[in-house]
């Protein structure tokens, strides 16, 4: 679906973009993670032919990147874009035929929406009127009235309440098995581990990390699993086959200890050590979120 190729972008003197490539997938849901000044938004607006890269291209189902391709895309920025003072129906109408569409089909797929999302009543009512968490329902309908094949949502999850943010997840899901590519930038590292299929991690202008979520995930596997044993406590001595990182007591005659495996070690040798000594309830193998392999990646740059 897209294709970024080597793409440069500065500003005054300022490297927003340094030979920044990645590819999402069509039909899947990209992640595009980074902190504040990653150089995030500058994608975005290149994407959207807000402004030009200096240098590399964007390939857009094949073709480079053109006026053409605007219809096809869907935008929400983090920064809203609605007229305070205009009304609701009237404006998501403007912006669907801006789109491409007529204004009998924009009324037929607005009056869907409203009547999905529980906005019957907003038709006369202006965006000044509104909560934030209603106005970026409202910014969310004119992002994918139009049906586009590719949705870019800015963290779409800003101002919402946990019931409305799941309301709209479920919609991007949606949306996503009807066909749309979805890429989003987000700083909540569970939403992407929710939603996303791939990920690109850009800090300080660069790419550092890409690929599938699960793949990714798996990578930073480091041996490490937490045990729930019931029983009598175990004074773990040099003899065991890990190392401890963590003890805690549960409740009474129940303890979690958190372990590292000592190398040429397995899950197996673990169990052998504990079962004559304790019952075990759990042993669970921990794998880095997201968020912890965010941390540690930018760290890891100075």
């Amino acid at each position: 679906m897209l294709s970024i190729r080597n793409i440069v972008k500065q500003y005054a003197g300022h490297t927003a973009l340094s030979d920044v490539s990645l590819e999402v997938e069509s039909g899947k849901i990209f992640g595009l993670l980074g902190p504040n000044g990653a150089g995030k938004t500058s994608l975005i607006r290149i994407i959207n032919q807000i402004t030009a890269p200096d240098s590399g291209e964007v390939i857009f189902n094949g073709e480079r990147l053109n006026q053409s391709h605007i219809e096809q895309i869907g935008y929400l920025p983090e920064e809203r874009g609605l007229y305070k003072k205009m009304e609701i129906g009237e404006q998501m109408i403007y912006l669907a035929r801006l789109k491409g569409l007529s204004r009998d089909e924009a009324r037929r797929r607005l009056k869907f929406w409203f009547e999905k999302l529980g906005m019957e009543t907003w038709w006369k009512m202006k965006i000044e009127e509104l909560s934030k968490g209603m106005q970026q329902k409202a910014q969310f309908v004119a992002t994918v009235l139009h049906e586009p094949k590719l949705i870019i949502l800015d963290e779409p999850f800003s101002g919402f309440d946990p019931v409305n943010a799941e309301i709209i997840k479920e919609e991007i899901l949606e949306l996503n098995r009807q066909g749309a590519t979805i890429l989003f930038s987000t700083h909540r590292m569970e939403t992407v581990e929710e939603l996303c299929d791939s990920i690109a991690l850009i800090h300080k202008s660069h790419k550092i990390l890409d690929g599938k979520v699960k793949n990714i995930r798996n990578s930073y596997r480091n041996e490490t699993y937490l045990i729930e044993y019931s029983g009598p406590r175990v004074d773990f001595d040099e003899s065991q086959p890990f190392t401890v990182d963590s003890e805690k007591s549960e409740e009474e005659g129940t303890y979690i200890v958190r372990i590292k495996l000592k190398e040429g070690f397995n899950s197996n040798n673990v169990l052998q050590y504990l079962i004559p000594r304790v019952r075990v309830n759990m042993l669970q193998e921990v794998i880095p979120s997201m968020n912890e392999i965010f941390i540690e990646k930018v760290n890891l740059i100075p």
